[in-house]
């Protein structure tokens, strides 16, 4: 393993091993040794964290919808496919609710309807119907509900 020196600064480091660039960066912060931080560095991982979770979370909030949408409107499948999509439900349902936190729920409720017309386009897409609505059926309370289906 690398050995941070004085030759080679942050900098530098995060561009050849960014994850020692981490082990080295927790370390400087848990020592309170911030003036020897990477802020530039930083700054752009936790945007990146940041963003990361968001998506990971709307990706999430498409799975439900999508199922929802399928339990609901696509009938010529409703007898083959229900337990399935009930499952899917349930799990992307537990993965939302096992992440969520104010800032999060704030960024879903605040992009449900650009998810929504992605799920539309999606399910229009895979089942062949235009029986889906223009505007979400659902809103957040009830699609993080694990009772409702």
């Amino acid at each position: 393993m690398m050995k941070v020196t004085k030759e080679v600064n942050l900098k530098k480091l995060y561009e050849i091993d960014d994850h020692l660039w981490l082990e080295e960066t927790i370390n400087l912060l848990k020592g309170n040794r911030l003036n020897e931080l990477d802020i530039e560095n930083l700054i752009e991982e936790l945007e990146s964290l940041a963003k990361r979770d968001k998506l990971a979370m709307a990706s999430l909030l498409e799975q439900v919808i999508i199922h929802l949408l399928l339990l609901d409107y696509w009938h010529n499948e409703y007898e083959r496919n229900h337990h399935h999509w009930q499952l899917e439900i349930i799990s992307f349902r537990r993965q939302l609710n096992k992440r969520m936190t104010k800032n999060l729920y704030n960024y879903l409720v605040d992009n449900l309807d650009d998810c929504y017309d992605y799920c539309r386009k999606y399910v229009l897409k895979k089942s062949g119907l235009d029986t889906f609505p223009l505007q979400c059926p659902y809103s957040l309370e009830k699609i993080l509900d694990q009772d409702f289906l």
